[in-house]
């Protein structure tokens, strides 16, 4: 490649900001091993004055959250004419508003729970009993209720009946206005990372999620708690998982690299709960767990695989330019 400087952005005044440096700072220190230069800046008043100080050749955006996967950080970007490693503003867009991303992957034939998104705006106009009474007599118990815009299970509830669903509400709509009311499954979940190291999107070996209690923002953060068991990608449930985000990954047109949430159900049926264009990247965090077990197979290590996706990302810029 040649000698080569990367921005990474981390950070930015999101619910997941200490995620995000903690993810920058990783993949900061993988990519220094590979003999990359790399500069890690925070989403902030000076970054483009920094950009343009440090002419990067390419930028890895991992901010977490809000303006750093709905597509707005990206339009920056394109604007300051910087290529960057991901997933391009209008897949952002689709991916990162959680009932958006199931209708897409429903129509692409994907299966998906049943879902209802409501904005807060419509609980004051109609009220909370008449919403929740409906709620009721449409689906049945247990249900899950989440921000359509929040990341690392923020704001998620499980409820198991009617009373508890009025709490379950309060708490997501301190992290999003729009609140996404969805189907249980029960059943074996998994994340599937898919990355593309030069010959297109290929899923990476699915982790599967055994957790102690709900996977929520503690669960995922705060090491003891979960158990990730990566699975042998021979196996006919992790075969359909891996089936399932590559199906995921193409059907909202991202790039480069991305993390899906599956369930596999009794039936042994893959059920698609979430999509994330930018991955944590810490220590507990799925996607280098998957890309590490994938570098093992081949002999090779995780910064190889970072190097990879870093590759396949300059070869997009260049194409773009040509």
């Amino acid at each position: 490649m040649g000698p080569m400087t990367v921005a990474v952005l981390a950070g930015g005044l999101t619910h997941e900001r200490e995620i995000s440096l903690n993810s920058g700072r990783r993949v900061a220190e993988s990519l220094r091993a590979s003999g990359i230069q790399v500069k890690v800046l925070d989403v902030d008043a000076q970054l483009l004055q920094r950009l343009d100080a440090i002419e990067p050749d390419v930028v890895w955006p991992l901010v977490h959250g809000s303006i750093g996967e709905d597509g707005s950080l990206q339009d920056l970007l394109v604007l300051a004419g910087v290529p960057f490693v991901g997933t391009e503003s209008y897949g952002c867009r689709l991916a990162s508003d959680k009932a958006v991303a199931s209708s897409v992957t429903a129509k692409a034939g994907l299966r998906v729970p049943a879902s209802t998104a409501l904005p807060q705006t419509l609980f004051r106009e109609v009220g909370v009993g008449n919403i929740l009474n409906l709620v009721e007599d449409r689906y049945s118990f247990p249900l899950v209720v989440k921000p359509t815009r929040a990341g690392s299970s923020m704001g998620l509830s499980i409820v198991k009946d009617r009373a508890q669903l009025p709490g379950a509400m309060v708490d997501c709509f301190a992290y999003g206005d729009v609140a996404l009311i969805q189907q249980f499954i029960s059943g074996r979940e998994f994340g599937v990372g898919v990355a593309d190291l030069g010959n297109g999107p290929k899923a990476l070996p699915p982790v599967e999620i055994n957790a102690t209690g709900p996977y929520d923002y503690d669960a995922r953060y705060n090491p003891g708690r979960v158990e990730y068991i990566i699975k042998d990608e021979n196996d006919e449930i992790a075969q359909k998982a891996m089936q399932m985000a590559e199906a995921v990954h193409k059907s909202l047109g991202l790039r480069h690299y991305s993390r899906t949430d599956i369930i596999v159900d009794e039936a042994g049926e893959a059920w698609f709960l979430d999509i994330n264009v930018a991955p944590g990247m810490t220590e507990t965090s799925i996607f280098p767990q998957a890309a590490a077990a994938l570098a093992r197979q081949q002999n090779r290590t995780l910064d190889d695989v970072y190097l990879d996706i870093l590759k396949t990302a300059a070869v997009s810029a260049d194409e773009s330019t040509n």
